[in-house]
Parts: structure tokens; sequence; C-alpha cells
């Protein structure tokens, strides 16, 4: 596999020439990302580019430069730690980070991203070194595009956003939130090989409602409140404008925004411009792929499905309507799909009598009299599925997780929220009370849990495993739009890569390891569908998979 020649590859090799002619470039090269190799310039590149004697005499492998980064971080202490370190490294050697991490994903995704992120995010003030990514500030209203034009490539293809208005399960972090973004776009090419240089992490600035945060001398971010929603939607539009017209055609993925705006915003550009919101349409994707590996399991379908959310916002809607879409392909009606998913929040049950419930909540909610114990709302429902997106760590608790298996010989129990302390249970929990019958898995990833004799290895809903394989798919084709029956196919193909082997040991995804494999698969699978339902802006290659692999990045000097 080859790196895709793109005009920033371009770009790099033109300033390599440039440099055997112009000594005072020298610096510029080991002192950009894209263009430093460091100790691995060989002695024949030093004299031609002017590096003689600015570099040690010893001339390195890639494998030893790796073997260098990994000793460094072994002698770091924290995960946070080590996540500033890569971050460091990522700065001075983009191919040297990539080839790190994807190295070994299963240790590094946790580190550049969820739980550790959670951490960064909170401290990003503080640990802040260099810019990265573009920050879009409600100060430069009238002056989006311009502002936008600043950035020095031109051939985006993704756009990662955030305003920080909801953070994991952290809240509104304002500026500090750009961490998500940054790490997001990191994991398209290290889960699946989509090339760094066509990706753009955003930060919307849009003030922050942290009180904390605006008191905090180190805040990076704009010093006011969150704006109303009508100057709020009217940025957001001249963002969204200003992006298609800077870098035609490339797709936003909206992350980590409000619930409402979440919603709202989804709702309003998909059908105009190719976007999708990951924390909507990418959790409700992993969330589907691990019930239909748990449903392989006991042989049934998500059509024959009872389905409890504690947690009504974004992510509990956004999951509850994507199981509404893959229930209507097994032959279930809209209506009937939606009257088995019965939704509860921190108010209690989502019915009709309650005045507090949005036209999105509206279309779930039951005729029944309030319900506000949870486990008393489980017993009257008797759900086959409890899934957890509420941010209230713990919430599952023993009588809770007990009812579900009295209630059902493999119960499915989710819990989904992160970082670990908003884990609605823990694996140990959930296996040890009902005795190793659960089928479970958690946004986090936890330990191997042992019920007697047997050992389990819970698996992470984490939406890794979904949206850079549906981004891969998306740079293939070109699609005008997103649409959910993808991450439905992206759903499917991740769970058809959980072995019967792999499913007796309680695991719900394809092993961390070999991720980029897994994306791959899954990528080609929705390729084939974005293709079959003539989606697609491009012509249909004969064989869909050596296409797809002929364009993947690969970490190599």
């Amino acid at each position: 596999m080859k790196i895709k020649t793109t005009e920033a590859s371009l770009s790099k090799l033109k300033k390599l020439r440039l440099a055997s002619d112009k000594p005072s470039q020298n610096i510029e090269i080991l002192e950009n990302p894209i263009t430093n190799k460091g100790t691995a310039f060989t002695l024949e590149e030093r004299n031609k580019l002017n590096l003689t004697g600015l570099l040690p005499e010893a001339v390195d492998t890639l494998d030893l430069q790796r073997q260098r980064v990994l000793s460094h971080l072994a002698m770091k202490t924290t995960d946070l730690e080590r996540y500033i370190y890569l971050i460091g490294l990522l700065d001075r050697n983009e191919v040297l980070f990539y080839n790190v991490v994807m190295s070994d994903p299963a240790r590094f995704i946790p580190i550049l991203y969820d739980p550790t992120v959670g951490e960064a995010c909170l401290k990003f003030d503080q640990i802040y070194r260099r810019s990265r990514g573009m920050y879009v500030s409600l100060s430069h209203k009238g002056q989006v595009e311009k502002v936008l034009r600043n950035w020095p490539n031109k051939n985006i293809s993704f756009i990662c956003v955030s305003t920080g208005g909801r953070i994991l399960g952290l809240g509104d972090l304002g500026a500090n939130g750009m961490g998500i973004p940054i790490g997001k776009l990191q994991l398209y090419t290290a889960c699946a090989a989509i090339p760094p240089e066509i990706l753009m992490p955003v930060l919307l600035d849009c003030g922050t409602n942290n009180e904390e945060l605006l008191r905090d001398p180190l805040y990076l971010g704009l010093r006011k409140p969150r704006p109303s929603d009508a100057e709020m939607d009217a940025f957001v539009d001249e963002f969204i404008q200003a992006t298609q017209k800077v870098f035609p055609n490339c797709c936003v993925h909206f992350e980590d925004w409000k619930g409402t705006d979440a919603i709202k915003y989804l709702a309003k550009y998909r059908e105009t411009i190719c976007c999708y919101n990951d924390d909507i349409q990418g959790t409700a994707s992993v969330a589907l792929a691990a019930l239909l590996t748990a449903l392989e399991v006991k042989k049934e379908k998500i059509s024959e499905q009872r389905i409890f959310f504690y947690g009504a916002g974004s992510a509990g809607l956004g999951i509850s309507d994507l199981l509404v879409s893959a229930m209507t392909l097994e032959g279930k009606s809209k209506k009937d799909a939606q009257a088995s998913i019965t939704l509860f929040d921190i108010n209690g049950l989502i019915e009709t009598t309650r005045k507090d419930l949005s036209p999105s909540q509206k279309k779930y909610a039951k005729t029944h009299a309030p319900l506000k114990n949870l486990n008393d709302a489980i017993r009257a429902f008797k759900p086959t599925i409890l899934i957890g997106v509420s941010t209230q760590g713990k919430a599952f608790n023993k009588q809770v997780v007990e009812t579900m298996a009295k209630l059902n010989d493999r119960p499915i129990i989710f819990a989904l929220s992160n970082p670990t302390n908003k884990a609605e249970c823990s694996a140990e929990e959930a296996y040890t009370w009902t005795k190793g019958k659960v089928l479970f898995a958690a946004g986090v990833q936890f330990p191997n849990v042992q019920v007697g004799n047997k050992v389990f290895y819970p698996g992470q809903a984490n939406n890794f495993y979904i949206f850079p394989a549906v981004s891969l798919a998306v740079y293939a084709t070109r699609p005008k739009h997103i649409t959910d029956e993808m991450f439905i196919e992206a759903a499917r193909a991740t769970a058809a890569q959980v072995n019967p082997a792999e499913r007796e040991r309680g695991m719900m995804f394809p092993p961390q390891s070999n991720i980029l494999a897994t994306e791959v698969a899954t990528a080609v699978q929705v390729v084939e569908m974005i293709f079959d339902q003539n989606m697609a802006t491009v012509e249909r290659p004969k064989d869909i998979k050596s296409w797809l692999k002929n364009m993947l990045y690969k970490p190599e000097y």
C-alpha cells in the first residue's frame, strides 16, 4: 500500500527539492512535522538538503525511532503524560507519530482518545503547547470564510467541528473541547488510514456558560456566555456555507455539541451537505453493532426486542431512531418499532403527560402513569435490552441489574456513558450480579472479569469502530449525503467480524489490536452499499477492496 499523492504530499516534495538550493530552508525542514524525518534522514539526504551537522551522526531506521519513542513513553507515569508526549511527537514528526500509534492501536487509542482525552480536555488550557486546528470564534462573524482561507491546505475532505458544548460526560468545556476534534481526526488515520493532510479539526468558539472557565486566567477561549439560539443559528449557518466555499464537497463531522443543538443542526444540514453527527449516528451504529453481536448469541432479531434507555438526550434518541430504522428493514412497522422502545431520564419515564419533552422525545412517549424509579419502570415494561446513555454513574445498581436477570435468561445490558466514572455500572458488577448471564458492553474499556471458572472479556462500545470506517467509505466514494443506512451497514459489517469463539468469551466487538483490518473490511461493505444505491459520485471499480486499499495512508518515510 502506498501513500496517496495529495496536494500536501506534493508540497512536501517541492519543499525538499527547494531546500537543496536554499540552505536557509534546512531548519524549516526539521521544524515542519510533515517534512521532518529526524535521525532517519540518510547521509545522502542530509548532504543534499544541507542538514549535515544539524543531526547526530547515526542514521536510524523508522523501527529504531519507534523503539526510542516507546522507551520515552515507558518513563511516563500517567496516561495524561503519555498523551502530552505523543501530541508533542505529532508536532515534531507526523510519520513517526502515526507509525507508533498504528503499531499498537489497542494500547494507544485509549491514550489519544477515550478515556484520557477527557482529562486532557479538562486541563487543555494548562497543557496547551502549540496550535493545532482552527479556532473559529463568534468574534469572527461576517469573516468566517476569510478565516477559513488561512488554513494552509486547501484539499480538505473532512472537517470535525465541536462547540465544546457537551464534551463526553463532562459538560460545557468551551474552547477546552478542542481536544475532541483533534483526537477524533487522529482516529480517522490511526484506525482507518485516512491521509492526515485532508483532515481539519475546528473549534467553533461560541463562548461558554462554564463559570469556572470564565474565571480561569489560563482559559484560551472567548470569555462570553453562549449566545441566543437565533445568534447561534446564524453563526453556524455562516460557518457551514463558508466550509462549502473554501473546501468544496468536504464532509462536516459534528462532534460533542449540546444535545438539542446536535439534533437540530444534523436535521437542518443532512439533506443539503455531506455531514454526520458522530454522537448521534456513530453512537447509534456502534450500539447496534453490539446488539447484533449479542442477538447472534441469543439467535434473535432486533425487531423482536423490547429496548429500555436510561438517558433520553441526543445519544439515546440517536440510537432509538437508528434501531427503528433497523427494525423496519426487518419488516416491522415504524409505529410498532417506536412502541418497542422506552425512554427514561433523570425526571423519570418519558410519558405523554410530561410538559418538558422535545419533539424528538414525544414520538417515544408512553401513555402510562408517571414513574420516577428506574427499577419500577424496568419491572413495568419488562425490557430485553437495557442501555445506559445517562452519564449518571452507578445508575444500574444491583437491584436494577438483578431485575434484568430475572426478566431475561440472557439480559443485554450496555453501560455506554463515559468517562469511566460516568458508566452506569462496571463490567464486574454486571457479570457478578447476573452470575455471568449478561451480554455486556460499555463505553469505556473495563478489565476482564472472572465469574467461577469462566473469564469474560467485556467489549468497549466505542465509536472508533464505526466513524473512521464510514468516513473512509465516504472519502472513497464522495457521496453528496450520508444516510442512516450507511451506519446500519457499518454496524452489520462490524458485528459480522466477531467470531463464535469471541462471542463465547463475552466480546461484542472485534479485537482492537487489528483495528485497521476491521475498519477496512467494514468500509468495503459500506462502499458496496453506496455504489449499489447509486449514491457515489465516482466510477465503480472492478475490485472495490483493492481500490480502497490503494487509497490508504501508510506511515513510512
